[in-house]
């Protein structure tokens, strides 16, 4: 079955694809110009990992050799963060540099969504693709399903994968909707109308041998691939060799498959002697989807997990590997967020950054390790569901001030087993809450009474983002707020 996007949009690819070619010739003939170190760029991206699921991050259970390799040549991220904890507001910031909610994608968008990323918005893949760099992507999308809003069409050559979470599919057994069945996507073409769980299972693999090819096919210029995996979010389903080779049962043996697979993109870099110019990052989407029990990672030592603010749904593994440029072997606890990729990024690379407003900044100095380096940023907006801000960091990540709003919680109790989870509870936070996760990481001590100039000034930083980007809770709409791509449903 051939998906066609709308004539405007199949124009507006041709004349992105004429300017491209055109783009790559100018790039050639001027080639004495160019930054003799421009980097390939490989980003792996997992679903639900949790910050204590790798090795080097405490993993237990289960072993992640490649993983804690790469931190060896490179640099563990201890203080990483996402935008949201949740899956398609979680992507949309690390592909575009902005709060999810400036652009009007909230939550995670099922198969019933007729929203995605907006045309006029600048993924990574189209600004580096300006810049002469093929770029390639396998794995979970999640920012809209429609053609419209798939990869090719903004900014990716090349695509292979889910266009939503694996879950949304009718056979997963805890369905709460009658989804439709699961595609799996080339191009924006379906290749598979009904991705089975035998199917699902050879995903991680199908991702990872995309990966290796599009490195050996573009070796001989910039390259930015994008890997991101639909595992480990539940339903778990991966490859049988691995099954029971973990002490943590399933999870632990799609954790360690998923290991595995980036040890092959690195060989793969080794193999074509390009590692010494190639940025590699490792991270997750948001926090573990704590309910689901043994099918779900850990957050230890922090606090709940995905779709909350607290720590364990935001903050997330990450590793970075640049040979010579990224301290090997170094331990960094800066504050960063993968909203400051792009424009790292793009100030890497020597690219112009979009004309319209972006969140995140640079931050290289940070990830280099730079001496003296400090955050750029006042403070971080942390929002969930649908608008809601319900905390706000300092720049620095010492002072955090949890805002008044409802979350989920396991409440002590142990998530669910074999794939169907245990319910939540809801408690309200009534009064702001600050914490200094310099000293209290776990956010077990309020300690806003002792500082409460702190708490103002974290509070008119929240007022800032009210005026911004709005607050559902405190139902104020933002001034600075664009609106998502919709689809026509007369169409």
């Amino acid at each position: 079955m051939r998906v066609l996007p709308p004539l405007r949009h199949r124009i507006q690819r041709l004349v992105i694809m004429l300017m491209s070619v055109m783009v790559s010739q100018s790039l050639s003939a001027l080639g004495e110009t160019l930054r003799p170190d421009r980097p390939n760029i490989v980003l792996v991206f997992t679903d639900d990992q949790g910050y204590s699921d790798v090795g080097c991050f405490g993993a237990q259970g289960f072993k992640t050799p490649y993983l804690d390799s790469m931190a060896r040549q490179g640099t563990r991220f201890t203080n990483f963060h996402v935008a949201q904890p949740v899956c398609s507001a979680s992507r949309t910031g690390l592909l575009t540099g902005c709060y999810p909610n400036r652009l009007g994608i909230h939550g995670a968008l099922g198969p019933q969504s007729m929203v995605g990323i907006a045309d006029g918005e600048t993924t990574l893949a189209e600004l580096l693709k300006a810049q002469g760099y093929a770029t390639g992507m396998a794995g979970k999308w999640h920012l809209g399903h429609h053609p419209q809003f798939l990869p090719t069409h903004h900014g990716f050559d090349e695509y292979l994968g889910l266009p939503y979470s694996n879950d949304m599919w009718p056979y997963h057994p805890e369905a709460k909707k009658p989804f439709p069945p699961l595609p799996l996507i080339e191009g924006d073409r379906v290749v598979n109308a009904d991705v089975t769980a035998a199917d699902q299972a050879k995903l991680t693999r199908q991702y990872t041998d995309r990966a290796v090819a599009f490195i050996e096919r573009n070796r001989t210029r910039p390259f930015f691939f994008y890997l991101a995996h639909s595992m480990p979010h539940v339903p778990l389903n991966g490859d049988e060799s691995y099954r029971g080779t973990s002490q943590q049962g399933r999870y632990g043996d799609i954790i360690q498959e998923i290991d595995a697979s980036v040890g092959r993109v690195l060989a793969a870099l080794d193999e074509h002697k390009l590692a010494e110019n190639t940025l590699v990052i490792f991270t997750s989407d948001n926090g573990p989807w704590l309910s689901y029990g043994d099918h779900a990672g850990s957050a230890r030592p922090l606090r709940e997990g995905k779709g909350t603010c607290w720590e364990g749904g935001i903050r997330v593994p990450c590793l970075m590997r640049w040979p010579g440029r990224i301290p090997a072997g170094a331990v960094n606890d800066s504050m960063l967020t993968t909203i400051d990729l792009l424009p790292t990024i793009a100030g890497l690379v020597g690219a112009r950054l979009p004309e319209h407003k972006l969140d995140g900044l640079d931050v290289w100095p940070l990830i280099a390790g730079d001496k003296g380096a400090r955050n750029p940023h006042e403070a971080y907006w942390f929002y969930y569901d649908t608008n809601e801000l319900q905390a706000v960091t300092s720049g620095d990540g010492r002072w955090k001030l949890q805002l008044p709003h409802m979350y989920r919680t396991l409440a002590g109790k142990p998530g669910g087993h074999d794939g169907i989870p245990a319910k939540y509870e809801q408690r309200f936070i009534k009064e702001p809450e600050l914490y200094d996760l310099a000293s209290d990481v776990g956010e077990q001590r309020n300690v806003a009474g002792e500082h409460p100039e702190i708490v103002a000034r974290l509070l008119r930083s929240a007022e800032g983002a009210r005026v911004e980007l709005g607050d559902a809770l405190t139902k104020r709409t933002g001034s600075g707020v664009r609106e998502p791509g919709r689809v026509d449903k007369q169409r």
